[in-house]
């Protein structure tokens, strides 16, 4: 939890009352790799910091699976159209490797909004982080050759590469396991 907290600092102090109500709100789970921390068609409850591991976030289409997002330590993860609308969500988080991660509830987040102030600086932060993610992985697909999305996940996420099943990766370079294979191979 010492990290996650730090992490926090390292965007804006936080008062200690916040530091109090963390400590004393903030859950712990570990996840056994293949394990989800959530379904397709489940509400997203948890925001989710991750200590320890890799998680991905996907979605079916045309009975294939299509990995939209890795998260790693030091990483948030929600499904992101289901928590901040608690509606059922299209994608499914499952652990690609063992996990552990520190957790709040959409609600315990809103009376975190609502009396730490401090702590909607920190969440603004937070969500434009995840949303310049969001559109570089949205520019990479439309406007990339998949042999310039392998060279920009090489450049800014080569532990991936590595971490990553080649099955989840090609799904995420909107690519096949084949032409992945054939890129790395000219490596």
């Amino acid at each position: 939890m010492e990290a996650l907290l730090s992490y926090l600092e390292s965007i804006h102090p936080l008062s200690d009352g916040l530091k109090t109500y963390l400590g004393e709100t903030l859950k712990t789970k570990a996840f056994p790799r293949k394990a989800y921390l959530l379904k397709a068609g489940h509400i997203s409850r948890n925001i989710y910091f991750i200590s320890k591991g890799l998680l991905r976030c996907y979605y079916m289409r045309d009975g294939h699976d299509i990995s939209s997002w890795f998260m790693k330590e030091g990483d948030v993860m929600i499904s992101v159209e289901s928590f901040f609308l608690q509606k059922e969500s299209y994608e499914s988080i499952q652990a690609l490797e063992d996990t552990t991660v520190h957790y709040i509830s959409y609600e315990e987040l809103q009376y975190i909004y609502r009396h730490f102030p401090e702590f909607n600086f920190i969440g603004r932060v937070l969500t434009e982080r995840y949303y310049i993610q969001s559109e570089q992985r949205l520019y990479s697909i439309r406007l990339m050759r998949s042999q310039e999305r392998y060279d920009y996940l090489m450049e800014h996420h080569s532990e991936l590469v590595l971490r990553v099943p080649a099955k989840h990766l090609a799904s995420y370079l909107g690519i096949t396991e084949v032409t992945l294979s054939k890129i790395k191979g000219r490596m």
